[in-house]
């Protein structure tokens, strides 16, 4: 049977596959687990959601679960993933339950757990929580059954805590940010005003089916072209829970979450707070992120695929700067897991301390041509111990010398093996990623 928490939660299609009385289940389990890791006191779990309709029922099927095992609830309404995780911290509450499935579109729904300080819950604890499930236990009755009660300043207190973590007024720069029509809608544009930035805001108008409908961060044509036609500095692109954030610079090109990453490390580089000059980043980083960061005498630390990893080695180790190409970046100074707004005013803070503009400030990376093939197999498992296939890579990988690198890597749910290659030329690196390919496609 497969686990059913994944890289992020819980996810599937509300009302099919993530159903209220999974929602339910899932709460109430959470609930009875963290109770019994800490007897002292009552558990408190705060609940916020992203605006897609399925929030709806689904929030009131977490409450519902929470209070039923005895948790007191703190709604927070629409609020940005980060911020949920932040206010775990800060009202010292002992879960996050966030309900979002991020960048998904609107039919999907999702469930991410924060423990306390606001952390993502252990793989040990998840599957003591999915153990739970279903479970028959006594349910407190009268006067120990849960209290739910709405915390009313929720989002002033995730802003005022980003701005005492944005290093650098925006006073001067014009930015479009697109909402993605989620739960950045409200708190992005105000944020980035309180912060003295002129604001326009793009899909900003939730209606609960509208999110990540063409727009947002997996959809930023459209913002490209605002940030050109409002002649503004730059452009913010969130997704629906806006625990990421991709940019465009003045002329309306991508500047991706590996460029946003070096930007950021420079900078943290530069006045110390960069730890052991340290950034890290999962396996899938361009190579011009790895070029660029061991140009500036600093050194990338890789992990597997998933924010989860990068924040292991984050703590691990004890360093300041870590995210994903996907635009996941992680300030743990400042904050517990990806947070889109908080990327988002650190780069723009950059921007204004240095007076360069976005574009010039990305060229410290180059991007090179990467190239992904998925080949579906039989067996994932017969490619990864085949000798031709690491013949082949091994053949590969001198080929393209420093300036390239290959990456084969097995899905993690379907029997397929992505292979991925980058290198100086787009000609290059296809014909590399088309030879690899075949080779696999032919060992299982």
């Amino acid at each position: 049977m497969a686990r059913l928490f994944g890289t992020d939660g819980v996810r599937g299609l509300a009302n099919a596959e993530l159903t209220p009385e999974l929602a339910m289940s899932v709460a109430a389990s959470a609930a009875r687990v963290l109770a019994a890791h800490d007897r002292s006191h009552r558990p408190v779990a705060i609940v916020g959601r992203d605006p897609r309709a399925s929030g709806e029922m689904l929030e009131a099927a977490v409450v519902a679960g929470l209070a039923s095992a005895g948790a007191d609830v703190l709604r927070v309404g629409v609020l940005p993933t980060p911020g949920v995780a932040h206010l775990v911290g800060d009202l010292s509450a002992d879960l996050g339950v966030m309900i979002s499935a991020s960048h998904n579109p609107m039919p999907d729904n999702g469930i991410k757990l924060f423990g306390e300080g606001g952390h993502k819950l252990p793989d040990g604890i998840e599957d003591e929580i999915e153990a739970g499930l279903g479970s028959e236990a006594l349910r407190p009755t009268g006067a120990q059954i849960g209290r739910v009660s709405d915390v009313d300043d929720a989002l002033d207190r995730y802003i005022a805590h980003l701005m005492t973590a944005t290093p650098h007024p925006l006073a001067g720069l014009r930015v479009v940010v697109d909402c993605a029509n989620g739960a950045a809608s409200v708190a992005a544009p105000e944020a980035y005003r309180k912060a003295g930035a002129d604001v326009i805001a793009l899909h900003a108008e939730p209606d609960g089916v509208n999110i990540n409908d063409g727009c947002g961060s997996t959809h930023p044509e459209l913002l490209s072209a605002a940030v050109v036609e409002h002649g503004a500095d730059l452009g913010i692109a969130h997704d629906g829970d806006a625990d990421r954030c991709l940019a465009i610079d003045s002329s309306g090109n991508l500047v991706d979450g590996d460029q946003i990453m070096a930007v950021l490390a420079v900078a943290m580089a530069d006045t110390g707070e960069l730890v052991e000059r340290t950034l890290v980043a999962t396996v899938m980083s361009n190579l011009g992120l790895h070029l660029a960061i061991k140009e500036h005498g600093m050194t990338l630390r890789t992990t597997a695929v998933g924010d989860r990893y990068v924040l292991e080695e984050l703590r691990s180790g004890g360093f300041s700067l870590g995210g994903e190409q996907s635009g996941h970046v992680v300030f743990p100074a400042h904050a517990t897991t990806g947070d889109g707004l908080l990327t988002a005013l650190r780069l723009m803070s950059r921007v204004a301390e240095t007076g360069r503009s976005l574009a010039e400030l990305a060229g410290v990376m180059r991007r090179l041509p990467q190239v992904l093939i998925n080949v579906r197999v039989a067996d994932k498992n017969a490619v990864a111990a085949s000798p031709a296939v690491k013949e082949a890579v091994d053949a590969v990988t001198a080929e393209l010398g420093a300036e390239g690198r290959v990456l084969l890597r097995p899905s993690g749910t379907e029997q397929l093996v992505r292979v991925m290659v980058e290198a100086t030329a787009e000609d290059i690196a296809q014909a590399a990623a088309d030879r690899l390919a075949g080779v696999v496609a032919t060992v299982s």
